[in-house]
C-alpha cells in the first residue's frame, strides 16, 4: 500500500506488530480490519478485502453502487451485531465491540465519519432515550471520542462491567458525572465510579417512522 507498517497501524487503530503477523500469514485480520483496509484502498481493491470480512455478495450490491459514483467520499462502517441498553436495561459486554463479526457494511459520507476506523454501527434497546432514541434504532458510534470533558452533553455510550454497553446523555453537575435519559421517567446514573467507562460518541443514528411511532 506504499505505507510503513507503523502508518497502516495507525490508520487501522492496531499496533504495527499486528500488521507484521498479517502480512507474514501469522495472523488473519479479524473482520473491522479487513472492512477498513477496504475504506483505505477504495474500487476495485475493497472488494476483495470486504469479501475477507464475511460479507456476502448481497451485503455487497447494497453499497456497490454508491461506492462506485464518480467522485463518491464514502466509507464503508461495519453494522455489528451488537446492542447498547437504555437505561434499566443490560447491553452486550464492552469487548463485541472488537470481536464482534459485522453483519454488513453500510455506506456513508466521509464526512459524517470523521474516524472511520473507530467508526462502527450498534442497535439500541430500550425505551428510556425517547423521544430522541428509539428502540431498534441503529446508531453510529466513534471508539476514539472518549475525552469525558468534550462529550458533557452528549449522547454516548457507556461500557459497564456488569450492566454491558447503556446508551445515554452524560452531563456534569458539580463534580459528578451522570448519565440521564431523554425519558425523565427513568432514573439517572452517577458514573463518578471507577466502574464505569465511556467508550464512544454517538455521530447519529438511523430509524424507521414505524419505530418512531411505536
Amino acid at each position: 500500500m506504499g505505507v510503513s507498517q507503523a502508518e497502516l497501524g495507525k490508520q487501522l487503530n492496531s499496533s504495527a506488530m499486528a500488521v507484521s503477523r498479517w502480512e507474514r500469514g501469522a495472523q488473519e485480520p479479524p473482520a473491522n480490519i479487513y472492512i477498513q483496509l477496504g475504506n483505505i484502498t477504495g474500487d476495485p481493491e475493497c472488494w476483495y478485502f470486504w469479501g475477507r470480512a464475511g460479507l456476502d455478495s448481497g451485503d455487497l450490491m447494497r453499497v456497490a453502487h454508491r461506492l462506485r459514483k464518480k467522485g463518491s467520499h464514502l466509507v464503508a462502517i461495519p453494522v455489528l451485531p451488537v446492542v447498547a441498553a437504555t437505561h434499566g436495561g443490560k447491553g452486550d459486554p464492552e469487548v463485541s465491540l472488537d470481536q464482534a463479526r459485522p453483519e454488513t457494511v453500510l455506506a456513508a459520507p466521509s464526512s459524517w465519519c470523521p474516524n472511520p476506523a473507530y467508526t462502527s454501527c450498534l442497535r439500541v434497546r430500550g425505551r428510556s432515550m425517547m423521544p430522541v432514541l428509539h428502540d431498534g434504532y441503529i446508531i453510529v458510534v466513534d471508539k476514539s471520542q472518549t475525552n469525558r470533558k468534550k462529550l458533557y452533553g452528549q449522547i454516548v455510550v457507556a461500557a459497564h462491567k456488569e450492566q454491558g454497553l447503556i446508551v445515554s446523555r452524560l452531563q456534569r453537575f458539580d463534580d459528578t458525572e451522570v448519565l440521564v435519559p431523554e425519558n425523565r421517567e427513568y432514573d439517572s446514573i452517577s458514573i463518578s465510579s471507577a466502574s464505569w467507562r465511556i467508550v464512544a460518541k454517538i455521530l447519529w443514528w438511523i430509524g424507521r417512522a414505524s419505530q418512531a411511532a411505536s
